[in-house]
C-alpha cells in the first residue's frame, strides 16, 4: 500500500511544497505526527487555529450546531449569522457584515464595495485601487492583482486591471499616486505577513486615513491574517486609532473552520444592494457557531495575554546569536536570522517544533491561548538551532 505521502504526490494537485511531517491529531498547542512524535505548533495553520487543536469549547459550539443544521442557502434565515454579525458590529463599531470562505473573498467584497461607492458618486473612471508594495491580499485573479509583489504576477497574465501600488510606509508616494489617478479605494494590511511580517508605522497610516477622508476615498484594512485577537487588540487598525470604512478579514475568525466576513461602516453600509454580491457557503451556520465561540473568547483578559506573550519573544530573541532582527506585532513574529530561514525551520521541525517562512524570515504565529511555558519550550528550541 501506498503511503500518506506517496499518495498526495500522486492524486492531490502540485500547488504545496510540504513539510515531511504527516499530522495525525493535536490538543491545543501540541500536534503529533502518525509515528507519535510531539510537536509544539507555532504557526496554527497560518493565524487559523486561534484557540489551537480540538478546543473543547470550539469542539462544542461546532458540534452543538452540527446536531442542529449544518447548511441553509442564503436565502434563508439562520441564528449563528445573524449573531456573529451583530457581535462582530458591536466589538468594532462598523454596521454592516458580508460573510464569505475566505480571506481573498473577502478582500473581493471590498474592492467590489469600493469601485461601486466610487462610481456611483465619482464616475465609472474612479476604479483605482492602491496597495502597498509587498502586500498580500489573496490568490484569485482579481486579489492576485491586488498584491504588490510581481512574484505572484508572473504566470497569470494578463492580470485585473485598476491596480496601482506604492512602498509602504511612504505616505508622501501614496498621496502623489492618488493625486495623479481615479482612485476609489485604498487598501493596505497593518502587518505585511507574507510580505515579511513588517508593521506599518503609525504615521504612515494616520496620514493616509486622514488623505482618504479628505478626498473621499474607501479606506480598506485586510485584517485577514492580523485581525481576531493576533497582534494583541481585536483588529490591527485598533492599535492606529483610525476609523476604517471597509474591514476584511477571515484566517482565526472561524478557529478552524473557512469563514471570511467584510465589515462594512456607515458610509459604505448601503452601498451592495440585492443581487450585487453574494455567497452560497458564506455565513454558513457551523462555521459561525465556531466563530461565535472564538470571538467570545477574545476578551481584554486574552489580548493581554497576547501582549505579554508577544514581549516575551521579542525581548528573548533579539539581540540572540544567529538573529538579526525581530519584527511583527503580538504573536504575528518575523525574526530575520543569520542562516537561510528554511534551514532554521528544517532543524526547528527535526527538535519538534513548526515553524513557518516569510520571505527571508522565519515567522511565527502561535494560537493566542498557547501555555506560557510551551511557549518557553519551543522559543528556548528555536534559540539553540539559531546558534548552530
Amino acid at each position: 500500500m501506498k503511503s500518506l505521502m506517496e499518495r498526495d504526490a500522486a492524486f492531490v494537485a502540485g500547488t504545496y511544497k510540504r513539510f515531511p511531517v504527516e499530522i495525525a491529531s493535536g490538543k491545543g498547542s501540541l500536534v503529533y505526527d502518525t509515528e507519535g512524535k510531539e510537536y509544539i505548533d507555532m504557526g496554527s495553520g497560518i493565524a487559523v487555529t486561534s484557540l489551537g487543536i480540538a478546543d473543547e469549547g470550539w469542539v462544542a459550539a461546532v458540534t452543538a450546531q452540527l446536531s442542529r443544521v449544518q447548511h441553509t442557502s442564503n436565502l434563508y434565515y439562520t441564528e449563528p449569522c445573524a449573531q456573529l454579525a451583530e457581535a462582530l458590529c458591536a466589538r468594532t463599531g462598523l454596521k454592516k457584515v458580508f460573510f464569505s470562505n475566505s480571506g481573498a473573498e473577502a478582500n473581493e467584497c471590498a474592492i467590489k464595495v469600493a469601485r461601486k461607492y466610487a462610481a456611483e458618486r465619482k464616475g465609472e473612471e474612479y476604479y483605482n485601487i492602491v496597495t502597498l508594495e509587498n502586500s498580500f491580499h489573496g490568490r484569485t485573479l482579481t486579489t492576485l492583482s491586488a498584491t504588490g509583489q510581481d512574484h505572484y504576477h508572473e504566470l497569470f497574465q494578463p492580470l485585473t486591471p485598476g491596480f496601482l501600488h506604492t512602498p509602504a510606509n511612504d505616505a508622501d508616494a501614496l498621496i502623489a499616486l492618488c493625486e495623479q489617478s481615479k482612485v476609489a479605494g485604498i487598501l493596505m494590511e497593518c502587518v505585511q505577513g507574507e510580505g515579511g511580517v513588517n508593521a506599518l508605522t503609525p504615521d504612515f497610516v494616520t496620514r493616509v486615513a486622514a488623505y482618504a477622508k479628505e478626498k473621499d476615498i474607501v479606506l480598506m484594512f485586510d485584517e485577514v491574517q492580523t485581525g481576531n485577537g493576533r497582534t494583541g487588540k481585536l483588529y490591527g487598525y485598533m492599535h492606529y486609532g483610525v476609523s476604517p470604512d471597509v474591514v476584511s478579514t477571515a484566517k482565526g475568525l472561524g478557529g478552524g473552520l473557512p469563514l471570511g466576513a467584510t465589515l462594512l461602516s456607515e458610509k459604505v453600509e448601503g452601498v451592495l444592494s440585492f443581487g450585487d454580491h453574494g455567497s452560497t457557503f458564506g455565513g454558513n451556520p457551523v462555521c459561525c457557531a465556531g466563530a461565535l465561540h472564538v470571538l467570545s473568547r477574545i476578551d481584554e483578559a486574552l489580548l493581554c495575554e497576547v501582549t505579554e506573550k508577544s514581549d516575551y519573544v521579542f525581548r528573548t530573541l533579539r539581540g540572540a546569536k544567529g538573529v538579526r532582527s525581530v519584527s511583527g506585532l503580538g504573536l504575528m513574529i518575523g525574526i530575520e536570522t543569520e542562516r537561510p530561514a528554511g534551514e532554521v525551520v528544517a532543524d526547528c521541525i527535526r527538535e519538534g517544533v513548526l515553524c513557518l517562512t516569510a520571505k527571508n524570515k522565519v515567522r511565527l504565529l502561535p494560537a493566542l491561548n498557547i501555555p506560557q511555558d510551551v511557549l518557553e519550550k519551543a522559543v528556548n528550541v528555536l534559540l539553540r538551532v539559531l546558534a548552530k
